[in-house]
């Protein structure tokens, strides 16, 4: 009795702790050379089930310790909220669970391999699909996202976006699954093998590669902690005028401050809104300030990329779409409101823009996104179809200071800048603040959460347009067509099963 106990806690623990290895490929741990077979432990736990019940269990579990391990550093915020949130989305995992053991389980055949490496990684990107919805949560710590200071990996998600990089690391994991545990399908596993690493050759020797345009110069100010919105201004106006001084007459095309950095509506505070205005024309360049404030004439609050150039406010501004959970809003606010008394959940709802928005600075375009926005490939790749020549996003991460959130929030702007072709800042309150060339390739040092200050940094700019943005998420497509045509396989052959 107690040793079937025994037994039965290490089938609970062990897909935990199989699905949270994966987690060690992003920042901070950043051990990105770990996911081409971080996931073979989960794959063969899944397969070796002896019963379809305790494939889509380990499914289920592997999934919560993953998307835990991904996302831990939200603990402070949501509380008791995290492990339920991370249970539910955890169950996304357990056909996939199901789906592995279909196609592992046992001595397969190379036809049954076959399939496996191409609908394992199909299952696996159903899941991240589901999961990247914003009111789930949204797209962060993609599998393929470990990946961004690889260069084939970047290369790679030109042509398919991320999407691309992570089915390839899926269908190596499921290759080296194969390898270790069925002598039966060796032979196709070590094709399979063979096959991720031409198809890399192939999409680094002949993807088309961005159009060297010249560069722009840009500054990106980093106040650091400060106490209040008041002074966070004020430390904000005093490093932008530090920076035109070091600059000696260089005006950089562009300034961009972080997220939040204006705490108050410029309708209502005429006197911040002259100070900015004195400030554009002090420096010879245009601010971006992100105004997180109650609008004057408006519904609530709204968070805000606003353009102030010598002349006052530039343009239309760009209100942040796509909004935190429980950071920035309360989904179902009747039902879980209680939640703001035990974390640090949003008192007060912000409220939600309409349209993606282009601003221009002189003859330089550029695409803002805010903090959270910059995780959805969807919405880079939008503005630069629309015209783009840089994407800027203003983000704050001073909330999770001293956990992995920085780090990987700033990672996400290598994987932007390779899809789109286009560079992308990334500009914070207190770090890390980066920029990204249009092949996602690190410009100049980087701000870290230690630092406070401002730089500018010569962004070079670039041409043409990548696969990713001509043909979209094609590989979603594909993946979920082979998943379609596998389950009207398996119904078909379960009819067929079925008595008289």
């Amino acid at each position: 009795m107690r040793v079937a106990q025994e037994s039965r806690w290490v089938r609970l623990v062990l897909p935990v702790l199989a699905g949270a290895v994966p987690a060690l490929a992003f920042p901070a741990p950043a051990l990105w050379w770990l996911a081409p077979f971080a996931l073979v432990p989960l794959l063969l736990l899944a397969r070796s089930a002896p019963r379809a019940r305790q494939a889509a269990l380990t499914g289920w579990l592997g999934g919560a310790g993953f998307m835990l391990a991904v996302h831990h550093w939200l603990l402070p915020s949501l509380h008791v909220f995290l492990l339920p949130l991370t249970l539910l989305l955890g169950a996304l995992w357990a056909p996939w669970g199901l789906l592995v053991r279909r196609l592992l389980g046992g001595a397969p055949g190379p036809g049954r391999f076959a399939a496996a490496l191409l609908l394992v990684p199909s299952g696996w990107l159903l899941v991240e699909l589901v999961r990247s919805w914003e009111y789930l949560g949204g797209p962060w710590g993609l599998l393929g996202a470990s990946q961004w200071q690889v260069a084939p990996a970047l290369r790679l998600a030109s042509v398919g976006g991320v999407w691309l990089v992570g089915f390839l690391l899926v269908a190596v994991n499921t290759a080296l699954a194969g390898l270790i545990a069925t002598p039966s399908a060796r032979r196709p596993a070590a094709a399979g093998l063979a096959g991720a690493a031409l198809f890399t050759c192939a999409v680094w020797a002949w993807a088309p590669q961005p159009r060297p345009e010249g560069t722009v110069r840009v500054g990106v100010v980093q106040p650091g902690g400060t106490a209040d919105a008041r002074h966070r201004f004020a430390r904000g106006e005093e490093l932008t005028r530090a920076l035109a001084r070091e600059e000696r007459g260089r005006a950089p095309e562009l300034i961009v401050w972080g997220e939040s950095s204006v705490g108050y509506d410029l309708g209502a505070h005429p006197d911040l809104r002259r100070r900015l205005t004195a400030l554009a024309r002090a420096t010879g360049s245009p601010l971006l300030v992100n105004v997180d404030a109650r609008r004057a004439h408006g519904p609530g609050i709204f968070k805000s990329s606003v353009l102030v150039g010598p002349g006052g406010p530039v343009g239309p501004r760009y209100d942040k779409m796509r909004l935190v959970p429980f950071g920035e809003y309360v989904p179902a606010r009747q039902v879980l409101g209680w939640a703001t008394s035990v974390g640090r959940a949003a008192g007060e709802d912000r409220h939600r823009g309409e349209e993606p928005v282009l601003m221009r600075s002189g003859g330089l375009v550029f695409g803002p996104l805010i903090c959270f926005e910059t995780a959805f490939p969807d919405m880079s790749r939008h503005l630069v179809r629309e015209g783009a020549r840089l994407l800027v996003g203003q983000t704050a991460t001073s909330t999770f200071q001293n956990s992995w959130a920085p780090q990987q929030h700033a990672s996400l702007a290598a994987l932007r800048a390779a899809e789109t072709g286009r560079p992308m800042v990334h500009a914070t309150l207190t770090g890390v603040s980066a920029v990204y060339g249009p092949r996602g390739e690190a410009v100049g040092p980087r701000l870290g959460t230690e630092d406070e200050g401002s730089a500018v940094y010569p962004v070079p700019m670039a041409g043409g347009t990548t696969p990713y943005v001509r043909f979209g998420d094609w590989v979603l497509g594909l993946s979920l067509g082979a998943l379609a045509a596998f389950g009207s396989a398996e119904g078909v052959r379960a009819l067929r099963r079925r008595p008289g």
